[in-house]
């Protein structure tokens, strides 16, 4: 290889010289965006249950079950009210899949042939109406299945002793209000009683005064015939 080859060779594999040259010079965004605060909705709420599933709905329509997304599962405790719901987004994009309160009464039970899965109804909201839906939900492993049984159903469990308790508590305002009701009536009762019977004694008595002015009536005319007779 030539001198002048070699040369030209060194020419091209060399760096620039302003590559590595640190300018100083700073390059504003061309858009600035601003921090948004993300809510959920879910702030006002405690988890009490969180676990990661694949929920599926059954479509009447193709009397088949559909997958709705695979995400986390919660039970959240509204810390004022006391109320629990069921909600469940997709891991991606946070989509809600189920969206319905844990109601009294509500049973959880494990899907036939397959320990993994659990199969309820509910009234949901998740597309942003009101619909009865059967939900199947498949979990990892048995014992997250298991779990989300036991919680479910201690939650609506606990929910029907709150509201036996309540319709008891308000059976015995009724009563306490009839009897209290019942007291006043007697009560009445018993203080018109004195003032009735004063009212006829009155009455009674009122005749015989009208008879002895009628008696006195009698006697003045006599009297006064007698007087012409001896005239």
């Amino acid at each position: 290889m030539s001198s002048a080859d070699a040369e030209h060779r060194e020419d091209e594999e060399a760096p620039l010289a302003g590559d590595d040259e640190d300018t100083g010079a700073q390059v504003a965004p061309i858009v600035r965006l601003e921090e948004v605060a993300v809510t959920t909705g879910e702030e006002d709420e405690d988890a009490i249950l969180d676990l990661k599933a694949k929920l599926y709905r059954f479509d009447k329509d193709g009397n088949q079950w559909k997958e709705r997304g695979a995400g986390t599962v919660k039970l959240l405790k509204h810390k004022r009210t006391g109320k629990v719901r069921l909600v469940m987004r997709q891991s991606k994009t946070l989509k809600i899949c189920a969206n319905h309160l844990v109601l009294p009464k509500m049973t959880v039970q494990e899907h036939a042939g397959n320990e993994k899965s659990s199969v309820w109804h509910a009234t949901d909201f998740a597309d942003g109406e009101l619909k009865e839906e059967l939900f199947c939900i498949r979990f990892a492993s048995i014992e997250n299945n298991r779990l989300f049984m036991e919680k479910f159903q201690e939650v609506a469990e606990s929910l029907s002793t709150e509201e036996e308790n309540e319709d008891a508590t308000e059976a015995a305002g009724l009563l306490e209000n009839l009897s209290v009701e019942e007291r006043k009536t007697k009560e009445k009762a018993e203080e018109e009683a004195p003032a009735a019977a004063k009212s006829g004694t009155v009455k009674e008595d009122a005749p015989a005064e009208e008879k002895v002015e009628e008696k006195a009536e009698e006697k003045v005319p006599a009297a006064a015939e007698e007087e012409k007779k001896d005239t």
